[in-house]
């Protein structure tokens, strides 16, 4: 894997574990040669994570609509910013970009930004990996909703397995190594499959 898009919050949170596992995620992607495809902030968990990837000298690049440039405060020491016109842009050059998703903790911008990456597994339009870096077990809740859909029968359970769930960084990172996309979603009966 050569580049992650990384989905998280413009703010450090309540507790300095946050910026602590981010800290230790962007050294592991450093580590591994992994390219960190990410919103563009220098600040919050986003701003932890590309100074870390940067101080051990991997490669950053941000993304950022150019109405949120000074509003988020862009990063100026990244390997390459790319700014663009709409948000929509943002999260397609991203997808571009990456070839695997992970989600760290953020508020409602980084849950719909990993949604919609995870719906579009689940639909086939990439097979790429999807995981949440469940720092300080922030995303529980999140994963007992994913269990919640598939005992309701709204989500598949081979669809609620490409949600890649791990507390440390290097072990999720593992994950995606090994990752193999379920078939493409259809609305087929099952028996019929």
């Amino acid at each position: 894997m050569k580049s992650i898009a990384v989905f998280c919050g413009s703010s450090a949170g309540a507790s300095n574990v946050y910026i602590e596992e981010a800290t230790n995620f962007g050294r592991e992607l450093a580590k591994r040669n992994i390219t960190l495809v990410y919103g563009g902030a220098s600040v919050g968990v986003m701003g932890a994570v590309a100074d870390t990837v940067l101080k051990e000298g991997g490669q950053v690049i941000g993304v950022m609509p150019r109405f949120l440039e000074n509003r988020e405060i862009s990063h100026k020491k990244l390997s390459e910013l790319i700014v663009v016109d709409t948000m929509h842009e943002r999260k397609a050059k991203m997808a571009d970009l990456a070839e695997g998703f992970v989600a760290l903790p953020g508020g409602p911008g980084t849950l719909e930004e990993f949604f919609e990456i995870f719906t579009w597994a689940q639909l086939g339009i990439h097979q790429k990996p999807c995981g949440l870096l469940n720092i300080n077990h922030y995303f529980d809740p999140l994963i007992e909703l994913f269990n919640h859909m598939t005992n309701e029968q709204f989500l598949h359970e081979k669809y609620r397995s490409m949600a890649l769930v791990d507390v440390k960084s290097d072990r999720l990172l593992d994950k995606f190594n090994a990752y193999e996309p379920p078939p493409v979603k259809t609305y087929l009966n099952e028996q019929q499959i």
